[in-house]
């Protein structure tokens, strides 16, 4: 493990750490979500006995608890408890353009993104849940090793301007995040959604903008360069593309935020002048499923 794989987990870690009424509050805004090996509650094949109900269209007869039943004139089931855990899968862009940040004092938009990621990595499988990366390399699995690997292959960078969503192996009816700045083709994002959908999975797209690319502060004569440096563009008159920018940026947040309703996901936009934390939690719940 290098010293910066290292230093991303411990920073992702102290994040987490910062929330321990999060994983209290996780029973309340999910459902019964217990903290440890527990995994989520529901009515199951498990050993331990959960609870009764009453006989529906269907059950089997020999369901039936004769005992309980004998109480009253309706019957009832005996319902065990299933100890499932979830499969969450990550997709972290890793693009060149996630490497920018407009201010010394300022994260790049790429460490704020791993460095939340890998915690609500850490909150989920503290809780129970199967974590992975998106595609094959990294199939979702429990347990301190686990963190340690996605610490690893979270911290590799890409050398493309704009990366496109890992959409591969997918899980059916897993839940995913997908954390990108989105400044590239749509259309990837677009394609890889659908096809989530199709396996019935939900999830959470979690856009990560710089201060300055929400507020487009430039005046004057400036040169417009990518992150990779492929692209350049040169103008005497910044403050006159403000207007057209913001226009196309808020395209953009409303399109993303459309394509996350129709296919069920969940879309949060985060600056990074903001606190970690304030990404950390809305993604936390959402991928519980507590937001509508």
């Amino acid at each position: 493990m290098t010293a910066d794989t290292a230093l991303l987990r411990q920073n992702a870690q102290e994040e987490a750490a910062r929330f321990p009424a999060l994983l209290a509050r996780a029973e309340q805004l999910a459902g019964t979500v217990l903290l440890g090996e527990h995994g989520r509650r529901r009515a199951g094949l498990g050993d331990d006995f959960w609870q009764y109900r009453p006989l529906r269209a269907g059950d089997s007869y020999r369901h039936i608890d004769w005992r309980r039943s004998a109480r009253g004139d309706d019957q009832f089931v005996r319902e065990r408890e299933w100890q499932v855990a979830q499969s969450v899968q990550l997709w972290v862009d890793q693009g060149a353009s996630m490497r920018f940040a407009s201010d010394k004092d300022l994260p790049t938009k790429s460490h704020r993104a791993r460095l939340t990621a890998l915690a609500v990595a850490i909150l989920l499988i503290r809780g129970g849940e199967r974590v992975g990366l998106t595609g094959w390399e990294l199939p979702p699995r429990r347990g301190n090793q686990q963190i340690a690997r996605l610490a690893e292959l979270l911290s590799d960078e890409g050398v493309d301007d704009y990366a496109a969503p890992e959409s591969r192996g997918m899980l059916p009816h897993a839940r995913a995040i997908f954390v990108s700045d989105f400044l590239g083709n749509l259309e990837p994002v677009e394609g890889a959604l659908t096809k989530a959908a199709d396996r019935g999975v939900r999830g959470a797209l979690l856009q990560v903008l710089d201060p300055a690319e929400e507020a487009f502060p430039y005046q004057g004569r400036t040169i417009f360069e990518s992150v990779g440096g492929t692209m350049a563009h040169e103008t005497l008159k910044a403050g006159d593309l403000r207007g057209r920018y913001l226009d196309r940026l808020a395209e953009r947040k409303d399109r993303l935020a459309r394509l996350a309703r129709l296919t069920g996901w969940h879309y949060h936009c985060h600056h990074t002048d903001h606190g970690a934390q304030s990404a950390l939690l809305w993604l936390y719940r959402a991928i519980d499923g507590s937001h509508g």
